[in-house]
């Protein structure tokens, strides 16, 4: 059995797994958040610890993991002091940077289209986490001087329980402006800037440690007091997962041939692990980025902000139609209405179900886009699409009839990247050999 942390923004969530990759266990909540000294809201450290040991304290004592793995978002920095503790906030990855930083920032580092390649980053300032601690060094010395580590959130997690600071790659390449990926190693300016010096040793993805006599440092905001742990600590620990890279570790467990996988949500984010080719001016500025892969592989992907107008357009068609938002649900995929729309794009569409279709339509038209730019030149023959537009029958329909060369599926995991999570450790807690079923997949022509 193996406990997974899985912690997003709004969602923290601890599961257990046995050998055959099924929920014997979970514990969720959803923390507030706090505001660092600029006001800014951000992760509370303080509640987020605290929601670790409890859970770990609340594991009935029956069950007991061999193991404990972590996949959390990415983009943002705990910073680690002498003592081991926090201290500074956990900046929130969406804070604003200033435009004459970034400007002395590229200036002095060879300029931006330049570093962007070098990087697989886009310019997209606290998203790309470096900028946060380069940030600061140049604005709060006296903090740079008392961080001796600089942990991305799914290393500190691990930290918490093993005390023994790391850095991982997937988090490392993860749009930070940290590494070179034609060299393979960290950028130039990580060394210049004195940046290297609070990074931690990186280890494989792969690799478990020793846990430590936790809970030494849990303490709870709402008591102060450390929480006992129920039964037996948890032996061996994994070093964390960013959470984009975890999950498609069980897709690279299930195939062998080339796929490209759309993940959907709030971001349609097109990943393809099998393009090698490195990122060109054009692909930057149409919003391209990489990914690592828990391989240490590059992963090219596309992002387009698809979910998020989905979901405002479909609030603006229902108001029009005066009809509840949910129904968007319900619209069943109609080839028909299709052929109309397109042969007559001026017509007004005079039902929400027609308004919906040229909706699709128009979202659809954006996606093949994106998703092309890291589908050509390749062998891919299967795209496999998770989340939330997996479920729409319009897009899935639209997308088979977009790539007819190209076998499409909705993909089905849940909990993926909880389970990716674990399959990284696979081989240091599970006797078993790894599930080839665990992705329940529907064919769309």
């Amino acid at each position: 059995m193996i406990a997974i942390f899985d912690i997003g923004k709004t969602n923290k969530k601890l599961f257990l797994f046995d050998e055959q990759y099924n929920i014997v266990w979970q514990r969720s909540c959803t923390c507030e958040q706090t505001v660092d000294e600029d006001g800014e809201s951000c992760e509370d450290l303080q509640q987020l610890t605290a929601f670790v040991w409890e859970s770990l304290a609340a594991i009935p004592a029956e069950l007991k993991p061999k193991a404990i793995n972590f996949s959390a978002y990415g983009a943002s920095f705990v910073y680690v002091g002498t003592e081991g503790k926090p201290v500074a906030p956990l900046y929130n990855y969406l804070k604003p940077f200033p435009d004459g930083l970034k400007q002395k920032f590229y200036a002095a580092h060879g300029g931006e289209v330049t570093f962007s390649m070098l990087t697989a980053s886009p310019i997209l300032g606290s998203l790309n986490s470096g900028m946060q601690l380069y940030r600061i060094k140049e604005e709060q010395p006296k903090l740079f001087e008392k961080i001796r580590y600089a942990l991305h959130l799914p290393q500190y997690l691990s930290y918490l329980l093993t005390r023994t600071p790391c850095s991982d790659i997937t988090s490392i390449g993860c749009h930070t402006n940290l590494w070179n990926f034609s060299q393979q190693h960290y950028h130039e300016w990580v060394y210049r800037e004195g940046i290297i010096d609070k990074l931690a040793p990186i280890l494989a993805s792969t690799s478990v440690l020793a846990t430590a006599d936790y809970p030494n440092s849990g303490k709870p905001a709402t008591t102060g007091t450390q929480i006992p742990l129920g039964g037996a600590r948890i032996p061996l620990c994994g070093i964390g997962l960013h959470d984009s890279s975890a999950a498609m570790i069980p897709y690279f467990e299930s195939f062998r041939e080339p796929f490209l996988l759309i993940s959907t949500g709030t971001w349609c984010i097109s990943m393809n692990p099998f393009n090698n080719s490195p990122l060109t001016v054009a692909e930057l500025q149409k919003d391209c980025l990489s990914y690592m892969s828990y391989q240490g592989k590059p992963v090219k992907a596309s992002r387009l902000f698809a979910g998020y107008e989905h979901e405002q357009q479909v609030q603006r068609l229902a108001a029009e139609f005066n009809i509840n938002p949910s129904a968007a649900a319900t619209v069943a995929y109609d080839p028909i209405t299709v052929h109309q729309l397109r042969a007559n794009p001026q017509r007004e569409p005079a039902t929400f179900e027609q308004a919906y279709h040229q909706l699709m339509l128009d979202i659809m038209e954006k996606q093949v886009a994106s998703t092309e730019l890291v589908l050509h030149d390749t062998d891919v023959r299967r795209i496999f699409v998770d989340g939330g537009f997996g479920k729409n029958q319009v897009y899935m329909h639209l997308l088979a009839e977009a790539f007819p060369d190209i076998e499409v599926f909705a993909a089905s995991i849940p909990q993926a990247t909880a389970i990716g999570a674990a399959l990284a450790i696979h081989e240091h807690w599970n006797s078993r050999s790894r599930p080839g079923d665990i992705i329940e997949l529907k064919y769309y022509k």
